[in-house]
């Protein structure tokens, strides 16, 4: 009797084993299925998002646009400094013209 109740329960507890590992091979293949899905995801976000370095070329092209843009708002800025202050020396040199003749 004893060697058949210790057969049954060793039977009972392989199928219990059995049931386990096919719930656990289960849960592995789903989580699997999930990691690939979100590692899929995190390469997509991952090309659009982390910062990639530019290449010398890019650098020294960007650079050189800058200086142009610049260049170009100084000598703006300097053709605007020149027409104000040669309007004002006209407007002193009328108003003065103006002035001497009326005393």
């Amino acid at each position: 009797v004893s060697k058949e109740q210790n057969e049954k329960y060793k039977t009972q507890e392989s199928v219990s084993l059995d049931k386990t590992v096919a719930e656990y091979s289960a849960d592995r293949e789903s989580a699997n299925a999930e990691l690939s899905a979100v590692m899929e995801y995190y390469g997509k976000i991952k090309e659009r998002c982390i910062a990639k370095p530019e290449t010398f070329e890019q650098r020294t092209a960007r650079r050189a646009a800058e200086i142009e843009g610049l260049k170009s708002a100084l000598k703006t800025l300097e053709e605007e400094t020149a027409f104000v202050q040669r309007g004002r020396r006209a407007g002193r040199r009328s108003h003065a013209a103006g002035f001497l003749a009326a005393h």
